[in-house]
């Protein structure tokens, strides 16, 4: 999808996003946020939309959020505020092609539903191995095709309505494997009805070392 496809589609869909799609997607981020949970430390979510997951982190775990839709920062923005948010240190607009943070800034980096949104995947995959610490965790959790029993029709069907939909349901999984300074910890499909996959990588040196 192209940068101006998304932030159109995500106008659209930001004053309904948590009734519609967010309720489908929230177990990947209440997995998420466990992980980081028993961890602690800093996260960054990519592409943090509406701000779904942001009640779920303990306060004890400082939060930092980036998208490129402002029109769902000003969501994310007001649930900070609604529920007495102490833990977010900021919500930024910005491109995760070009996260400007420096390297190594954040224990977690989570990207929740937007790998098949972005422009240039592997790009932004870079971009979020960059800014996590070795041993530091990054947390995926996306519809990725082929993975769920019995939908193979169906995202057939959506995928020339990427543009309308503001995600690509024939993504394969295979653009976010392989990635020389991720090692695969955890790979599981979530409820409801097995769609999302929640993937968890451990980021390593060069050359494998943690």
């Amino acid at each position: 999808m192209q940068e101006e496809a998304i932030r159109k589609s995500y106008r659209r869909w930001a004053p309904v996003y948590d009734l519609t799609f967010g309720r489908i997607t929230q177990g990947g981020r209440i997995l998420a946020a466990h992980h980081v949970n028993l961890q602690g430390g800093s996260v960054l979510e990519v592409g943090i939309g509406t701000g779904l997951a942001l009640e779920f982190y303990g306060p004890h775990v400082r939060v930092t959020g980036i998208d490129l839709s402002e029109d769902m920062l000003r969501e994310a923005e007001a649930r900070v505020r609604r529920k007495g948010l102490r833990n977010v240190d900021g919500l930024y607009p910005m491109d995760a092609r070009a996260i400007a943070f420096p390297d190594a800034s954040f224990d977690h980096v989570a990207a929740m539903h937007i790998m098949s949104v972005v422009p240039e995947p592997e790009r932004v995959l870079d971009e979020m191995v960059r800014v996590v610490r070795p041993g530091g965790s990054v947390l995926i959790a996306n519809h990725f095709a082929g993975r769920a029993e019995g939908w193979s029709l169906a995202e057939r069907l959506a995928a020339p309505l990427a543009d309308w939909l503001g995600w690509h349901a024939d993504f394969p999984i295979e653009r976010v494997l392989g990635h020389p300074g991720l090692r695969l910890e955890e790979s599981r499909q979530v409820r409801p009805f097995g769609l999302m996959t929640f993937l968890r990588f451990r980021r390593v040196e060069t050359g494998g070392k943690t």
